[in-house]
C-alpha cells in the first residue's frame, strides 16, 4: 500500500482545494489529509483563515477523498507523521516548490500544479472588509490595538474618535477619518471598537446600535446590570453583534486551561483567586478606579471557572479620596456552595499578579502577569506528576479577539469568549460597588 501525505488550512473550500486532493490521490492507496490548526496558522503571520477548524476539517471529509485526516499543530510536525503514518509520498501545491524539499530524507516529495485562477485568498478578497472605527483616548493601548488590525483579515481600521490624537501613532493620524465627534464616526463605518471611560459606554453603544452598527467595547460594558441587558437585547433586534472585550480571553494559555480545567484535570475546584495590580502614578486621584480597569479582568477566570450564581460577595475597598469613590485597592470574596473566588485589585498598592487554582487533586498556577501568560503550571502533591504548559502569545490576545469579532459579525451569531450571563455579573459588581452594596471601607 502506498501512502500518501498533504497539508493545508483548507479555508473555504473550493474546486482548487478538491482538484489538489483528487491529484494526491491518484497517487497512492492511502490519502492522509493534515489541516493546520487554528493556532498554528496564526503563528505564522496574518490569519486569514475565516472558518474554524471543526468547520474544514468537516469541509474535507465531505469530499470523501481523505482515508485519514489529522491536525497540524507544530513546527517540524511533518517529519513526525511522516515517520509515525509509514508515509511513501508527501505532496503539497506548486506555488511552495523546492520549500520541502528536506523532507526527500524521509520519503518522496512531489509538487503538484495549483488549478490556476482560484484561490482562498481571492475569495477572501472579494469579501468586502468590514470597516472599524476606533474610540478613545488612551493612546498607548490604542495604538497597539491598531497595530494588530493588519494580522486579521476581513476587517480594517479606518477612523478614530479620540480627543488625544497628539499621542498617537503616526499609523492612526493617517486614518481616512479622524475626528473628535463620535456621531461622524459612527456615521462612517460598519463597527466600532470602544476604548473609553466606562462611564460613556452606554450611550455609546446605545447610539451605534441604533444605527445597526457592531460593537466590540472593553469591559465592562456599562457599569449597570439593566442597562447592560437592554444593550444585549437591543443588539438582538438590531441584527448586531455586541462583544464585551476582555483580551485575556482570548490567550491561547487562558483558553487552554479552562479545557483542562472542564476535564477534572485538578478533580474538584474549591478556591479560584485572581490578582491583578499596577502602581499607577497620576497627579489627578480622580484617575484611580482600580475595580473598573482591573475588575473585569480578575473577575473573569471566577466567573467563568465558578459560574456567576454565587450564594454571597463582600466587596472590601481602601478609598484614596475623601468622596470614597475612587479605590486604590479592592477585594471581593465570592461564596458558591462548595467553592471559593477571590480578586486583589490595585492601582496604589502592588501584590504578586498570579493566578492560583485550587482543586481536590492538585493546583493549577499561572505566574504574573497571569492576564497575559504564555505559560502555566499544574502541581500535584507529587512533585514528579507537575506538568508545565507552554502556548505562544500573539498581540496579547488582541488579534484573536478581532478575529471572532469579524466571524461573530459575518455569521451573524456571537462567537465571543465571553457569553451575556458573565457581561452581566461583570457589570453587576461595577453596579454594587457604586452603590456601596456588600461593601466594607478600609
Amino acid at each position: 500500500m502506498v501512502k500518501v501525505i498533504t497539508y493545508g488550512t483548507f479555508d473555504l473550500l473550493h474546486f482548487g482545494h478538491i482538484r489538489l486532493l483528487e491529484r494526491a490521490k491518484e497517487l497512492g492507496d492511502y490519502l492522509i489529509v493534515g489541516i493546520t490548526a487554528d493556532d498554528f496558522d496564526k503563528t505564522r503571520g496574518k490569519i486569514n483563515v475565516q472558518q474554524s477548524l471543526s468547520e474544514r476539517i468537516e469541509a474535507v471529509r465531505a469530499t470523501n477523498l481523505a482515508d485519514k485526516i489529522i491536525v497540524e499543530e507544530y513546527e517540524g510536525q511533518k517529519i513526525d507523521d511522516i515517520k509515525r503514518y509509514g508515509v511513501d509520498i508527501f505532496t503539497v501545491g506548486s506555488d511552495w516548490e523546492g520549500k520541502f524539499d528536506y523532507l526527500n530524507d524521509y520519503c518522496k516529495v512531489k509538487y503538484l500544479e495549483r488549478t490556476k485562477g482560484i484561490s482562498s485568498s481571492e475569495i477572501r478578497a472579494e469579501k468586502r472588509a468590514i470597516s472599524l472605527g476606533i474610540v478613545g483616548d488612551y493612546a498607548p493601548f490604542l495604538n497597539k490595538f491598531q497595530s494588530e488590525d493588519v494580522y486579521v483579515n476581513g476587517i480594517e481600521i479606518t477612523s478614530i474618535c479620540t480627543n488625544n490624537l497628539s499621542q498617537m501613532s503616526d499609523a492612526i493620524k493617517k486614518l481616512s477619518l479622524v475626528t473628535n465627534n463620535y456621531d461622524e464616526l459612527i456615521n462612517n463605518v460598519d463597527a466600532v471598537y470602544i476604548k473609553s471611560n466606562p462611564d460613556e459606554h452606554y450611550i455609546q453603544i446605545k447610539k451605534a446600535l441604533l444605527l445597526n452598527k457592531h460593537v466590540l467595547c472593553e469591559s465592562p460594558i456599562c457599569l449597570n446590570e439593566e442597562e447592560c441587558r437592554e444593550l444585549f437585547e437591543l443588539a438582538t433586534e438590531r441584527n448586531c453583534i455586541l462583544m464585551e472585550a476582555i483580551r485575556t480571553a482570548y490567550s491561547t494559555a487562558y483558553s487552554r486551561l479552562l479545557l483542562l480545567l472542564k476535564g477534572g484535570k485538578i478533580g474538584k475546584i474549591v478556591s479560584v483567586d485572581a490578582t491583578c495590580s499596577s502602581i499607577k502614578d497620576v497627579k489627578d486621584i480622580s484617575e484611580i478606579n482600580s475595580l473598573k480597569d482591573w475588575g473585569p479582568t480578575a473577575l473573569l477566570p471566577v466567573f467563568q471557572i465558578l459560574g456567576t450564581d454565587y450564594n454571597s460577595k463582600k466587596i472590601i475597598s481602601n478609598f484614596v479620596d475623601s468622596n470614597n469613590k475612587n479605590d486604590g485597592f479592592t477585594k471581593i470574596d465570592f461564596i458558591y456552595d462548595k467553592a471559593i473566588g477571590t480578586i486583589k485589585v490595585a492601582e496604589k498598592a502592588k501584590s504578586e499578579g498570579d493566578l492560583i487554582i485550587t482543586g481536590t487533586d492538585g493546583y493549577l498556577y499561572v505566574p504574573a502577569p497571569w492576564w497575559k501568560t504564555d505559560y502555566f503550571e499544574i502541581r500535584f502533591e507529587d512533585q514528579s506528576d507537575n506538568k508545565r504548559y507552554f502556548y505562544q502569545l500573539d498581540g496579547e490576545g488582541i488579534r484573536h479577539e478581532l478575529v471572532s469579532f469579524v466571524r461573530s459579525i459575518q455569521e451573524r451569531k456571537n462567537l465571543s469568549n465571553i457569553n451575556e450571563k458573565e457581561s452581566l455579573a461583570i457589570c453587576k459588581i461595577m453596579n454594587d460597588f457604586e452603590n456601596k452594596e456588600d461593601l466594607i471601607e478600609i
